[in-house]
């Protein structure tokens, strides 16, 4: 089972960057490559082509791999809903809802899975990139590891440890990680890198030559920063840039506690006519919008009260008078409606909480979660796009007569009586360069942008060019087995 696994000396390291890069560095030598994450953490999800979820960052290693994204490629994901618990997602389905302390005991039953994911990825290429979770020098997470070393020393596959020098302290991480390892789990590790450089990469070399002297392991290299990382999307929405100094037109987006499927944006920050700025805790929504946007959420009605406690419902308000639009996204269409309820408590206690009231519509949760991709048909366009759904609840009322878009022959959506307020739970909309020029267009953004998808080609290789100029990529993936 030829096999490489990244780790990471600590967390947003840039394994997620490093494996997409090394994806497509052996694309390009002409092998069949598949990425694979373990277990993952993140309330950004991508449908899958075999009807399942995983994590955004393993479906753009899978388009740097020239694949459509398999449930295979992150069989278990979990997606949190308040401070202590997650949904857990195995194989693409939700199994479960655990708070943290509980998921110790479901990790053992688990590593079948992820096991069984692997090897039908094996057998069916050349290689698997495999991206580690987190750190493997959180030692008192090893017990029922099925994340890092535990996955490794199961699948007994090579490991090659990642550190960040943008941080500080990179030689400890890296010496550290050592020195806590367990010595068969450090038995494992075939070689580190050094991530982030900034500056002349010729100053590390002391450094450099220190870590390789006191672990052992080899090194591959040094990677400087990656200038167009903006460029590919962001699997946190901590990633995206703030904004608000752009010479486009201002487009918020509020940044709800339980933020999800944000992808939506991804698009949209690329656009040089859009001056996208992320709205966060303590901060108003700027005067200046001409767009707010209520994005995804993993609990509707906690961020419901989230945005009430920011004062956004005041802020939007207001931006309402002065002529501005909103764009309520999946969890955000289901807040702009009169009421949001939740009987069964599916998403956390039973009851129900009153909405903005700027749509005329009721959504009430439902155990059945909506898990598709969609081809639409935008009403006051006409133009097609393409999306998808990953929700629950079901969203009704007069505002529903007057649709955003058309699926299947029905109606989606719903659009305020002036025109101004609409609600969709169509993710993924921007990626169409057509649909996104026209709806920005709608709104007085004139818009000539890039071709989205083309562009993140486009930095996908420029990731496979940099890896190629700054480490020993051929070593790297020499290393598998």
């Amino acid at each position: 089972m030829p096999a490489l696994m990244v780790q990471g000396a600590g967390s947003n390291v840039g394994k997620s960057m490093i494996v997409a890069g090394l994806c497509r560095a052996a694309k390009r030598r002409g092998l069949s490559v598949a990425p694979f994450k373990p277990q993952n953490m993140s309330n950004n999800a991508a449908v899958t082509c075999d009807g399942g979820e995983i994590g955004r960052a393993q479906a753009l290693q899978a388009l740097a791999s020239g694949l459509e994204p398999r449930v295979d490629m992150n069989p278990v994901l979990l997606k949190p809903e308040s401070e202590t618990g997650s949904q857990v997602i195995v194989q693409g389905k939700r199994i479960a809802t655990v708070r943290a302390r509980d998921y110790a005991a479901l990790k053992p039953q688990l590593m079948a899975p992820v096991l069984g994911s692997f090897r039908r990825l094996s057998a069916a290429h050349d290689l698997v990139i495999v991206e580690g979770a987190g750190s493997p020098a959180e030692v008192n997470l090893r017990a029922g590891d099925i994340a890092n070393m535990g996955f490794a020393r199961a699948a007994d596959v090579p490991v090659v440890l990642v550190g960040d020098i943008d941080r500080g302290g990179v030689i400890a991480q890296l010496v550290g990680t050592q020195a806590v390892l367990d010595p068969e789990d450090a038995a494992l590790v075939a070689g580190f890198l050094v991530n982030k450089f900034r500056g002349d990469v010729r100053l590390f070399d002391d450094g450099y030559r220190l870590i390789a002297a006191r672990t052992g392991w080899p090194g591959f290299g040094v990677l400087p920063w990656f200038a167009d990382a903006g460029k590919l999307p962001a699997e946190d929405a901590l990633d995206i840039a703030r904004g608000g100094g752009g010479a486009g037109v201002t487009v918020a987006c509020l940044q709800f506690s339980r933020i999800a499927n944000f992808d939506d944006l991804d698009p949209l920050k690329l656009d040089p006519a859009v001056n996208l700025t992320m709205v966060r805790a303590g901060e108003a929504i700027p005067g200046d919008a001409r767009l707010v946007i209520l994005p995804g959420s993993k609990s509707t009605r906690g961020d419901l009260a989230f945005l009430r406690a920011q004062g956004w419902d005041i802020d939007l308000a207001a931006h309402l008078r002065r002529g501005g639009h909103v764009l309520g996204i999946c969890g955000g269409y289901q807040m702009l409606g009169r009421v949001v309820r939740d009987p069964l408590g599916i998403e956390g206690a039973a009851g129900e909480d009153t909405g903005l009231g700027l749509l005329d519509v009721v959504t009430e949760m439902t155990p059945e979660k909506r898990l598709t991709r969609v081809e639409a048909r935008h009403v006051a366009s006409g133009l097609p796009m393409s999306g998808y759904e990953i929700h629950i609840g079901v969203t009704d009322g007069p505002d529903r007569v007057r649709p955003f878009a058309e699926v299947d022959g029905g109606p989606e959506g719903a659009v305020s009586t002036d025109g101004r307020v609409v609600g969709s739970y169509l993710h993924g909309m921007f990626g169409d360069d057509g649909f996104r020029l026209a709806y920005l267009a709608s709104l007085g953004i004139a818009s000539a942008a890039n071709p989205y998808r083309d562009t993140v080609e486009a930095a996908l290789d420029a990731l496979a060019d940099h890896l190629e100029a700054h480490l020993d990529v051929a070593g790297l993936l020499g290393l598998a087995r």
